[in-house]
């Protein structure tokens, strides 16, 4: 592999570091087409074509928004704690935080990936990854919550993740750093990196019914960077591609001795031949390793975490037939593939061109050991062996592509701030338009699918600068919907985006709206600490733990009033929603809880933990608006010094039970 002169390495990274201060393209005030808004445009009480799931980066949480709207719909909490629902805040979802180093209540959350049946979006889950902590969640779409959480082992930076295959046979996560493997040999200087630090890649098992996940195997790797990835599909079903830099294997002053090398790689791994090398019995088992598992079960409302400690391992040096290295240049992040699964679309983002390989070629190659040699016992394939073209001169820093279904490749562009679609069979540009400003991620609706919808595309940007109206220092982000169904795009809509977007995912409505959850039954209510009706409501005490089992509807609390908790004492208040009206969510907070409130839908328990540190009255109420009487729903809680003989009472109106 060539090495450039060191200078004009990192004259390159240079360029685009002060490429990421792009200047303004021209043009600002003439871009959007006149019928932008009729574009956009969706009458009060219409829905929206798309439901689009946005990721919230360094919020750790996820946002669906409408398409071709721009309406904000919801922000489901993943990884992070979110007041507004109790997310990590209710003892019901409190485990589900929880990882092999304790409750996380924060993580990194880069991409978006919605379950796919024959290649197709199927409206059942969405896969998320946290970049931070390395943990892969799937949220259900019937109730857009968070149902699961799992953690990887041997990983550092779950980058290049969660891809999934193209029946959700797999979700793929590949480590952004390589570390050292987990256990008491993993304490060794940082100068070993080229030594001993290895890159490992997850594949997680998907059950096709109830969406659980397990990890099924993972293949360790050389020690360098896995960026992104994509699962194969239709001719290239059976492989997964990921991108990689850093080959120099650097370890300090990454910015310019990870960008050395005219080419890294892109990784293809052929995951048939994992599972036949699993059935062979030659994957190693390892205990030295520690992750949880969480899992929230609807019907009882309740999460649980399971701390796991063994996973198989193949090694992709040892393996014949596993692995190989595609030549990429130069320090690429994007790996994408087109509809047919014939093209591989690398993103050199040092590079002033977009390789494009063949999948068919690529096989020939393997066939006919056209290879240059071996990095790291992987064999590397000839570049022009797998090579189907280059785009030429596309644009300055380019990051990510989508396909629009029609034979066509549209490319983000960070350093040029534009987006260029390009043919993807003769490799000529198209068309470009601005964006504003330093686009990052791109998505077309069922970009990655075997059919993409080519109607919309949208541009995640890194920069807002004068979009919307000034907030400080801190502006929002800016996400561009460019209308792509004629031969040129247009753009029709700027909107603004919760935390930093980098990848989304959009399906068609009608895919989803119809699954959803409209209230949970009581009868199917399985919680252990459910209140089956004000009959049940009551307050007992176990201890120095005292259990209000307590029920609300329009507009009261039952109980209402509660004498004969002591200084000292742990309360729960399990809040049963008995109300089977959709759109009726209560809240529930109390003076001095130093956790949160609680959000608890209809039909629905949720359990918020109080620990009073003083003598008094504490008022308690109703946080979500659901009356006309909303604020005369309320109570009173009443605290005496520890060995107190207040007996234990509850009540509401003028009856009062005591204990």
């Amino acid at each position: 592999m060539k090495t450039k002169n060191f200078l004009v390495s990192a004259a390159i990274v240079l360029a685009v570091t002060m490429g990421f201060q792009a200047c303004k393209p021209k043009g600002t005030q003439s871009a959007v087409s006149g019928n932008a808004a009729e574009k956009t445009y969706v009458a009060p009480g219409q829905y929206d074509e798309f439901y689009s799931f946005v990721s919230g980066g360094f919020s750790g949480q996820l946002s669906v928004y409408g398409l071709p709207s721009g309406r904000l719909l919801r922000v489901i909490p993943v990884f992070s704690l979110d007041p507004e629902k109790g997310w990590g805040f209710s003892e019901e979802t409190k485990p589900m935080l929880e990882t092999s180093h304790g409750s996380v209540p924060w993580d990194d959350l880069h991409h978006v990936q919605l379950s796919k049946t024959d290649g197709e979006y199927d409206g059942k889950w969405v896969f998320v990854n946290a970049n931070n902590t390395p943990r892969i969640a799937r949220v259900d779409l019937t109730t857009f919550r968070t149902a699961e959480i799992l953690e990887l082992p041997n990983s550092g930076g779950n980058h290049s993740s969660p891809f999934i295959t193209q029946n959700t046979e797999y979700v793929v996560a590949g480590t952004r750093f390589s570390v050292p493997p987990d256990g008491e040999k993993s304490d060794m200087s940082i100068e070993k990196f080229k030594e001993n630090f290895k890159g490992t890649l997850s594949f997680v098992r998907v059950n096709k019914e109830s969406g659980n996940m397990d990890i099924a195997f993972q293949i360790e790797t050389p020690g360098v960077n896995y960026d992104l990835s994509r699962a194969g599909k239709e001719a290239s079903h059976g492989w997964f591609f990921f991108s990689t830099y850093n080959t120099e294997q650097a370890n300090t002053l990454q910015e310019v001795n990870a960008s050395k090398n005219d080419k890294d790689f892109i990784l293809a791994v052929n995951w048939k031949k994992a599972e036949e090398y699993l059935k062979a019995g030659k994957g190693k088992k390892v205990s030295n390793v520690k992750y949880a598992h969480n899992v929230y079960d609807e019907h009882s409302h309740t999460s649980k975490s399971t701390i796991k400690n063994e996973v198989i391992v193949l090694n992709s040096a040892e393996l014949e037939g596993l692995c190989y290295y595609i030549p990429c240049p130069k320090s690429p992040h994007g790996v994408d593939i087109d509809p047919t699964g014939e093209y591989i679309v690398g993103s050199g983002k040092l590079a002033a061109l977009i390789p494009v390989f063949s999948f068919t070629k690529m096989q020939k190659a393997i066939k006919d050991k056209a290879f240059e040699g071996t990095f790291e016992g992987i064999p590397v394939i000839k570049y022009e062996a797998a090579l189907h073209g280059e785009v030429q001169k596309p644009g300055l820093g380019p990051l990510h592509t989508e396909f629009d279904g029609k034979g066509n490749a549209i490319t983000s562009f960070f350093v040029s701030s534009e987006l260029v679609k390009w043919n993807i069979k003769d490799l000529k540009v198209l068309d470009r338009v601005p964006t504003y400003y330093s686009v990052g991620h791109l998505m077309i609706p069922g970009g990655d699918t075997k059919s993409p919808d080519s109607k919309y595309v949208v541009a995640f940007n890194k920069i807002t600068k004068d979009r919307f109206l000034p907030t400080g220092p801190e502006l929002a982000h800016s996400a561009q919907l460019y209308d792509i169904s004629g031969d040129k795009m247009q753009l029709i809509l700027d909107f603004p985006t919760i935390g930093e977007p980098h990848y989304a995912q959009a399906v068609r409505a009608g895919k989803v709206k119809d699954k959803s959850l409209k209230i949970y039954k009581l009868e199917a209510n399985k919680h252990p600490h459910f209140a089956n009706g004000e009959a049940e409501a009551r307050v007992e005490r176990k201890g120095n733990k005292v259990h209000v089992y307590l029920t609300t509807i329009r507009s009261h609390f039952t109980p209402d009033k509660i004498e004969g908790v002591q200084l000292g004492d742990e309360v729960y208040f399990h809040v049963t929603n008995i109300e089977q009206d959709w759109d009726m969510p209560h809240g529930f907070a109390i003076k001095g809880a130093n956790n949160g409130e609680l959000l608890v839908m209809p039909g629905e328990t949720q359990t918020l933990k109080w620990v009073p540190d003083r003598i008094g009255i504490f008022p308690m109420y109703c946080t979500d608006f659901c009356s006309a009487l909303h604020q005369e729903m309320a109570g009173y809680v009443r605290v005496s010094p520890k060995g107190s003989n207040v007996p234990l009472s509850f009540g509401t109106g003028d009856k009062m039970t005591t204990k």
